[in-house]
Parts: structure tokens; C-alpha cells; sequence
């Protein structure tokens, strides 16, 4: 296959009146939000969601606005329409520091996902499991939550506890295992939004260790997926719990994270979450509405019909 040509960027694309706020590369997906709040994927990072070479990405742009369509673009700009977006434009380009960076917003990244997931053949599922899982979060939750991003823009104790737990976690998990708090991580958003006041006595990544912990060895998920190992966990240190840095948590095979959601989905939102939550209402950490839509944020999705 011939090498892509370079990434052709129009006036119409680079906002100069825009910056990235936030730029990380999460699970090798490289990934952000703009000052103006809009989530993004950069190419590499929607290519790698996709299951795909990044230069497929850089030609569906590059012929994004080819007159006439290719049938591949014509029917991802129709996905982006059907999401009441704008489709003039499959990339915002960011100027930072003489560097154009090429951010791929949320219409744009998920029309491309549901392309490879459903309308290009393919041996892979990479694309439809990315696809489901930022459909069930939503893509902007899913993103802020990666990256610890607030979007009200306010200042808030809780979403900067938030921030400063993903800056210190976000990396030290190995490659080829997942961790606890950054797997929920979309519930911290979710319950921050209700007015969840997070902190050193609450720390929901806690209560769903424990209880997959216990999961896990009672049914012996070590002789399925391989065992479980050790990493670094660090608190900020302004939390009492940093004394003891770095905290000695587990993460799991990545094999096992099918097993951890449906768990979470039929196991720990059904028959435990709600009593945990329900203490926090009462103690005053957390509004009831709150807690319903942490509850509902794990929820299954309906089936399409």
C-alpha cells in the first residue's frame, strides 16, 4: 500500500482563537480537550480506536471534502449529519507552539467508529468495542474523565482531587492490565457533576476493589485470564492517605476487563453500589440525585431497535 500523502489543513480547519487545554495519551490513545470544552481524539488515537494503520485516518480527511465523494466518505459525513452535527469538517487544526495538531471532535470520531464497526469489513473487532464503550459512557464523559478535565470551567475542590488522582495514576498501570480507578473513572465525573463532594473519605474506586477482589478469588479468575500483579498508586499529598505513597494496589489482566464490567453491570450496581451510595447520601457527601445517576451511568444499555 502506497504511503498516505501529508495531512492537508484549509483556513476553515485551523482555529487560531482555540487551544489545547489538556493533551494526554491514555492507553496509547492520544486524546484531549480544547478551551473551549470540545473533547477530541487525535488522529493516531481514533486510528488506534478504530483497529486501524493511522494513514486510513489521514486519507478519510484528506478526501473529507473531495468533489465528487468517494462512497467511504460520503457515508461518514451522513453519520456525522445524523448526529445533528456539522460534517463541513472532519478536524479542528491548533496551532501550539508552531505545531499544527490535528483534534478530531466527538461527531466526527464517532461517525468514523461506527464506519469501521458496522459498514467496513473487517477481521477486527477493535472498532465496535470502542464504538459500545464510548456510546455507553458518552464520548465527552469518557474523555473529560481520562484526561480529569472539568467542564464547568469553575473552580471546585472535588474536580481538582479528581485531577491531581489521574495525573499521579494515569500512567503507572503496566502495559497489558487495567486498573480499578481508572476503569470507573466516568463514575467520578458522573457524580461530580451531581454535586458529589469527593474526597479522602470518599473513594469509590475503594469500595469496587474490595469487592472484585473478592469476586476474583472466590471464583479462582486467576486460572482464566492469569494473575493479577501489583502497581504504584499515588494520592495527592494532601490527602491523609499519602503518607503511605506509593499504595500497593492490583490491576488485572486485560483479558479479565470483559468479566469487570459485566460484574459492575450485574454484580456490583445491582446489589452493592446502592447501599454504598445510600450511606454516602446520608452522611452528606453526596446529593440523591447524584447517586441515581452514578447508578444509572453503569446501567446497561438498551439494545437498538
Amino acid at each position: 500500500m502506497a504511503p498516505s500523502s501529508p495531512l492537508t489543513t484549509t483556513p476553515e480547519q485551523l482555529r487560531l482563537d482555540l487551544q489545547i487545554t489538556v493533551e494526554r495519551e491514555v492507553d496509547g490513545v492520544g486524546m484531549g480537550v480544547l478551551s473551549d470544552g470540545t473533547p477530541f481524539l487525535n488522529l493516531r488515537g481514533l486510528a488506534r480506536m478504530c483497529g486501524v494503520d493511522h494513514t486510513m485516518i489521514i486519507r478519510i480527511t484528506n478526501d473529507w471534502l473531495e468533489v465528487p465523494l468517494k462512497p467511504r466518505e460520503q457515508k461518514i459525513r451522513e453519520l456525522v449529519r445524523a448526529q445533528g452535527a456539522d460534517d463541513s469538517i472532519a478536524f479542528i487544526a491548533i496551532n501550539r507552539n508552531g505545531t499544527i495538531h490535528h483534534t478530531v471532535p466527538a461527531a466526527v470520531c464517532m461517525a468514523i467508529l461506527e464506519y469501521y464497526a458496522f459498514e467496513a469489513r473487517s477481521e477486527s473487532d477493535t472498532a465496535s468495542k470502542s464504538y459500545r464503550t464510548l456510546a455507553r459512557k458518552g464520548f465527552n464523559d469518557f474523555i473529560y474523565a481520562q484526561v480529569g478535565y472539568n467542564p464547568t470551567g469553575a473552580a471546585n475542590v472535588a474536580w481538582q482531587q479528581f485531577h491531581d488522582r489521574v495525573s499521579l495514576s494515569y500512567h503507572t498501570v503496566p502495559a497489558g492490565y487495567f486498573s480499578i480507578f481508572k476503569e470507573i473513572a466516568d463514575l467520578f465525573v458522573t457524580m461530580i457533576r451531581g454535586g458529589a463532594n469527593l474526597g479522602k473519605d470518599f473513594i469509590p474506586d475503594i469500595s469496587v476493589g474490595m469487592a472484585w477482589a473478592k469476586h476474583w478469588k472466590d471464583e479462582h479468575l486467576d486460572i482464566v485470564y492469569g494473575d493479577r500483579i501489583r502497581y504504584n498508586h499515588n494520592y495527592p499529598n494532601y490527602f491523609p492517605q499519602s503518607a503511605s505513597n506509593p499504595q500497593p494496589a492490583y490491576c488485572y489482566p486485560d483479558d479479565a476487563l470483559g468479566e469487570f464490567r459485566k460484574w459492575v453491570r450485574d454484580e456490583y450496581v445491582k446489589n452493592r453500589m446502592p447501599r454504598y451510595l445510600e450511606d454516602k447520601v446520608r452522611s452528606g457527601q453526596l446529593a440523591a440525585p447524584a447517586a441515581v445517576a452514578a447508578l444509572d451511568a453503569f446501567a446497561a444499555p438498551k439494545a437498538l431497535s
